[in-house]
C-alpha cells in the first residue's frame, strides 16, 4: 500500500478541527479546517484550491458539515454558532449558545438538527440556524456530544455520567452514571454500543437497550481517541503508545485482549475509514500509520510527518486522508494499493 501526499496548506494556527463534506460538490469533496486563531478554511479535494472564511474573531473551536447540504456550521470562542453556505461561501446566519464558548457540534443523521454544547449548556437548532430548543442545564459541563446512528436520541457526557436526550421530544431518555471525566463518546454504526473515553484512565461500554455496561481499564493515561469501524466489529482506541483494537462482536470485548497496534509515543488519532476496512493512527512523534486489522500482520503502510497530528479525517470515498497539525499544517494523503 502506498501513502503519499496529495497536498498541503498552512493555517494561521494550531488544526482544532478538520472535516470532509460528505456530499461531493462541483467536481471534488470539500475539506474544513478550522485554526484555533479563528478562521476556517474550505479546500478543493483534487487540488487543494482554497476558499477563507473569517470564522470566528476570537478563536473558532469546533466544525460539522450537514450530511446532505453544502452548509457548515463553525463554534467559537465567541460564544457563536456560525451557519456557511459553502457553495458561495457566505455567511448565513448566527446562534448563540448560554454566552459559553462553543465546544462541540454534531449534525443529526437527517440533517434536520444541530446539537451544539457551550459549558453546561445543551441547544438543537434548525439548519437554517433557527432556535429549535434549549435543555436544561447539565450537572457539570459537557464535555462531549454524539447522534446515535439511527438518529433517535443524542448522547451528551459530562463529570459524572452520560444523558440520551430523545431527539422528537427532547426529553431524557436513559441516563447512565459514570464517576468520573469524559473526554470522548461514539456510537457503533449499529446503534448496539454507547463508548466512552475517560479521564481515569479506562474505556466505558453500555449496551443502551439492555441494563449491561462493560469496563476496560490499564490505560497509560486519559483517552480521548475513539473510532468504530463501519461493521461495529473494531473499536480502536488511544490512551498510550499503542493504538487498541478492541473485539466488539458476540458478548463485547470485556475480558478479551486487545490487538495492540505499536507506535513510539504516545498516540493522539484514530480514525477508520467510512465504507472500508483500513485504520488510520497518528501519534506524538509525527507518524501515521495504516493498519488492516483482518490480516494476520496489519500494518500496512507508515508515513512520518513534519509535526504531530491533530486530526485525522477520511474523504466519503476513502480515497484521501486528511492530518490536521499542530504547526497548523493541513496534509492531505492519497491512499493506494
Amino acid at each position: 500500500m502506498n501513502l503519499t501526499k496529495h497536498w498541503a496548506a498552512q493555517l494561521d494556527d494550531y488544526v482544532i478541527d478538520l472535516g470532509w463534506s460528505p456530499v461531493a460538490g462541483v467536481g471534488s469533496y470539500t475539506l474544513a479546517a478550522a485554526a484555533s486563531s479563528g478562521p476556517v478554511s474550505l479546500f478543493a479535494a483534487t487540488d487543494g484550491a482554497r476558499v477563507d472564511l473569517p470564522g470566528h474573531d476570537d478563536g473558532a473551536n469546533c466544525l460539522a458539515w450537514h450530511p446532505s447540504q453544502p452548509v457548515l456550521a463553525t463554534g467559537g470562542q465567541d460564544s457563536k454558532v456560525k451557519f456557511w453556505d459553502t457553495a458561495t461561501a457566505q455567511h448565513t446566519s448566527s446562534a448563540e449558545v448560554g454566552g459559553a464558548w462553543i465546544e462541540h457540534l454534531a449534525w443529526s443523521p437527517d440533517g434536520a438538527k444541530l446539537a451544539a454544547a457551550a459549558g453546561r449548556q445543551l441547544a438543537f437548532f434548525r439548519a437554517d440556524g433557527s432556535a429549535l430548543h434549549a435543555f436544561p442545564l447539565a450537572p457539570k459541563t459537557i464535555s462531549a456530544i454524539a447522534w446515535q446512528p439511527a438518529g433517535g436520541c443524542l448522547a451528551s457526557a459530562y463529570f459524572g455520567g452520560v444523558c440520551l436526550w430523545d431527539a422528537d421530544d427532547f426529553i431524557a431518555q436513559k441516563e447512565f452514571a459514570y464517576a468520573n471525566g469524559i473526554h470522548a463518546l461514539v456510537w457503533s454504526p449499529d446503534n448496539r454500543w454507547l463508548v466512552s473515553g475517560n479521564q481515569d484512565p479506562s474505556v466505558h461500554l453500555w449496551l443502551p437497550d439492555s441494563t449491561e455496561e462493560f469496563h476496560m481499564s490499564g490505560y497509560e493515561g486519559k483517552v480521548k481517541e475513539l473510532s468504530f469501524d463501519r461493521d461495529s466489529h473494531w473499536l480502536a482506541t488511544g490512551g498510550g503508545k499503542d493504538a487498541c483494537l478492541w473485539d466488539c462482536t458476540g458478548g463485547g470485548p470485556e475480558g478479551r485482549e486487545p490487538t495492540m497496534l505499536p507506535h513510539d509515543a504516545k498516540v493522539c488519532a484514530v480514525a477508520f475509514q467510512n465504507a472500508h476496512g483500513l485504520l488510520a493512527t497518528a501519534s506524538a512523534d509525527g507518524v501515521v500509520q495504516i493498519w488492516s486489522p483482518e490480516r494476520p500482520k496489519p500494518l500496512r503502510a507508515t508515513v512520518k510527518m513534519p509535526v504531530p497530528a491533530t486530526k485525522l479525517a477520511w474523504s466519503p470515498d476513502d480515497r484521501l486522508l486528511a492530518v490536521g497539525s499542530e504547526k497548523g499544517v493541513v496534509y492531505v494523503l492519497k491512499c493506494e494499493g
